[in-house]
């Protein structure tokens, strides 16, 4: 770090983290009005995207711009979660801790309405207000205390707004009917309205488009894409200018099509780049390459981690369409033999498990890394071109 830095602190307006001022949120302007209307006109929302595009980014956005006067809103990230005893112990505490700060009278309203965990919560001497130290284990009931979370939001004296953020993960709990017994209690919600947010489309379309699953045509729908290029482009290049830097329009756009418009990887990458330049220096396609190696060199210890977990026999498919960056003929016979593959029939044994795992996802035909920087590191180590050479080409 800079002693410029050391000294002045700057803002630094390419934000990978945390809820974003206005003034550093890139556009999302139609997607906006959108979520708004949705929850605005009594309905529940769908809101699917590709993995760090920047979905969980527009939900706090529109909870903070538009809807936190009117509205109570609720973020839950159930990423992690794997039963429903989880799920109901996740809901719990997130909302008891976005309520606790807000009023005294609805904190202790919450621990009553939970009858049969009250004796669980703790007691903060000073505030005179329930703790939330529960253990996952004092779930017992889990149907139980959902059923009493959500008769707390029906009582609440605004209307709520409640996010699950990677609400697929609910389609792959070990307990059954899971979806159709969180349907139940939804379908008769009158104050409180649901975003639905997922970043698996194969798995969300089937649980909300399907007329076998019980949440067939319960939600508006919103798919989010990558940000205009044009306009991303403006965005790098005027906070860029205003904090007394350039750039070349061409080197932005050169960032946008390696990342192929991902909002996480490209906002790491400027926020890297940002970090590392004076005021009054250009930003150089040099600059941008070390920015990337950095972010790389510093995730290192977590890929090797994610590669050691991944069993030797779908390690060939993952090289090769780290490789390619994004694959859409993945059971060709020209794929196939271009990267030594064995057969159709691994492919698509490794293509299944490795979505599973998370390693790589499924949009539009398209095959492709979760996690772009990843790729770039299996580049690194195994590929035939260095970065380097595939910014020169893209």
């Amino acid at each position: 770090m800079k002693n410029r830095n050391i000294m002045r602190k700057v803002d630094n307006p390419f934000v990978t983290s945390g809820k974003i001022k206005p003034k550093y949120f890139c556009d999302r302007q139609a997607e906006s009005a959108e979520l708004v209307k949705s929850i605005t006109n009594d309905n529940n929302l769908m809101l699917i995207s590709p993995r760090r595009m920047g979905k969980t980014g527009l939900i706090h956005f529109c909870y903070d711009q538009y809807l936190s006067e009117d509205y109570q809103t609720f973020f839950i990230d159930i990423l992690h979660t794997t039963s429903l005893q989880e799920f109901a112990y996740i809901f719990g505490r997130q909302v008891y801790e976005a309520i606790c700060p807000r009023s005294k009278k609805w904190a202790l309203a919450f621990v009553q309405t939970l009858k049969s965990l009250s004796g669980q919560f703790g007691f903060d001497p000073l505030t005179y207000l329930p703790t939330f130290n529960l253990q996952l284990g004092d779930i017992i009931h889990p149907e139980i205390v959902l059923e009493e979370i959500f008769q707390y939001l029906e009582q609440a004296d605004k209307p709520c707004v409640v996010a699950f953020d990677e609400f697929q993960q609910v389609a792959n709990y070990k307990e059954k009917n899971i979806e159709a017994l969180l349907r139940s209690h939804i379908q008769n919600a009158t104050n409180t309205h649901f975003i639905f947010a997922g970043s698996e489309f194969h798995i969300m379309q089937e649980m909300f488009l399907s007329n076998a699953r019980p949440f067939y045509n319960s939600a508006d729908t919103l798919v989010l894409k990558a940000i205009d290029i044009e306009k991303y482009t403006e965005f790098v290049s005027h906070h860029l200018q205003e904090n007394h830097r350039s750039i070349a329009k061409k080197d932005i756009e050169k960032v946008y099509h390696l990342f192929r418009g991902n909002t996480y990887a490209m906002q790491k990458t400027f926020n890297e780049v940002f970090a590392n330049t004076e005021e009054t220096e250009n930003c150089d396609i040099d600059t941008i390459e070390k920015a990337i190696n950095h972010v790389i060199d510093t995730k290192e210890p977590l890929f090797r981690e994610i590669l050691s977990n991944i069993p030797e026999k779908h390690k060939p498919l993952l090289y090769a369409i780290a490789r390619e960056g994004e694959v859409t003929q993945i059971l060709s016979a020209k794929f196939i033999h271009a990267h030594r593959l064995t057969s159709a029939s691994n492919v698509q044994h490794s293509t299944r498990q490795l979505i599973e795992r998370g390693i790589i996802t499924k949009h539009e035909g398209r095959y492709s890394l979760n996690e772009a920087f990843f790729a770039l590191w299996i580049n690194r180590l195994y590929g035939s071109a260095t970065l380097s050479e595939i910014l020169k080409n893209v």
